[in-house]
């Protein structure tokens, strides 16, 4: 960092993003910072990991996690990991963000609330709020979610069209410690490239294939090569069975063309740089049916 910053006043500190599947976590936080390293699909349980997402103003750094919806259907393995992967952010932050959807607050989002530490100050984010016709039942809603757990505020946002992201940022900056920057003022993420490669082909796959493929595919890195500004970037797509290649390659090679050519195009935006990207398809039975295996593939 620079020595602009007047570390006396200055605030930094880690801020969770929780919630069930398919609140609009990911798409919160990309919002938030202004760029997209967070990947977001209308399919559940599409963030798998930490991500890290920065952002940093003339007096304070938002270090923002997103973190997996919290599994409550099956109890398998990857879930267990996926959750362990959300409890363990709640305890390490200085502020929570616990976002649920406008008009809408069900048994996974309860069970959600049951996790947030009293400790810890958290936030109650109302997102899609521009989704309700008849806003005078927003206030009733707030209030009847908010005397469920002594939130420190509540904001209605909507991560999509940017509304009321300035209020949310300006409530979370009163709850963050008086700390030193921890990352650079441009840094964005603590995510390396390779890994926000494999996220973003992972992020395709779940758009183009949807719920006709099961959600225990994952992606991996194969090479990641750097010649000046061009990276080549070889990618291998893990399916559970034969059917499954087929339905990501699609009809005469068109899903997985369209596939490789968005993944393309984003990376090359997110890198600044011409890419060359190479995307093929491995059958991997099993591999997220224990905690063994998840750990080879890069689950916490």
């Amino acid at each position: 960092m620079t020595d602009t910053f007047d570390n006396s006043e200055f605030r930094c500190g880690y801020i969770a993003i929780v919630g069930r599947p398919n609140v609009g976590k990911s798409t919160l936080m990309n919002a938030l910072i202004g760029a997209k390293v967070s990947i977001t699909s209308r399919k559940a349980q599409t963030t798998r990991h930490r991500i890290t997402g920065i952002q940093t103003k003339d007096n304070a750094q938002y270090i923002y996690v997103d973190t997996p919806g919290f599994q409550t259907r099956h109890s398998n393995p990857l879930n267990r990991t996926l959750n362990r992967t959300v409890t363990n952010t709640l305890t390490a932050s200085d502020v929570i963000l616990f976002i649920i959807e406008a008009g809408t607050f069900g048994a996974a989002d309860q069970q959600v609330i049951d996790l947030l530490p009293k400790n810890v100050p958290c936030i109650l984010v109302i997102n899609k709020s521009d989704r309700v016709k008849d806003k005078a039942v927003m206030m009733p809603f707030a209030q009847k979610i908010m005397a469920l757990f002594p939130f420190a505020a509540v904001v209605p946002v909507s991560a999509t069209l940017g509304f009321q992201l300035e209020n949310l940022e300006g409530e979370t900056k009163k709850y963050l410690p008086l700390n030193a920057p921890v990352f650079g003022e441009d840094d964005i993420t603590d995510r390396s490239e390779k890994f926000l490669a494999t996220e973003i082909v992972r992020e395709k796959l779940f758009r183009f294939v949807g719920d006709e493929l099961p959600y225990t595919s994952t992606v991996l890195l194969e090479k990641f090569e750097q010649e000046g500004n061009l990276r080549r970037i070889f990618i291998a797509i893990l399916v559970e069975r034969d059917g499954h290649k087929s339905m990501v390659i699609g009809n005469k090679g068109a899903r997985l063309k369209d596939i490789s050519t968005q993944s393309r195009q984003d990376m090359e935006k997110l890198f600044g740089g011409p890419v060359y990207l190479e995307i093929w398809i491995k059958v991997k039975s099993g591999w997220a049916d224990n905690e063994a295996g998840l750990r080879a593939y890069g689950y916490e």
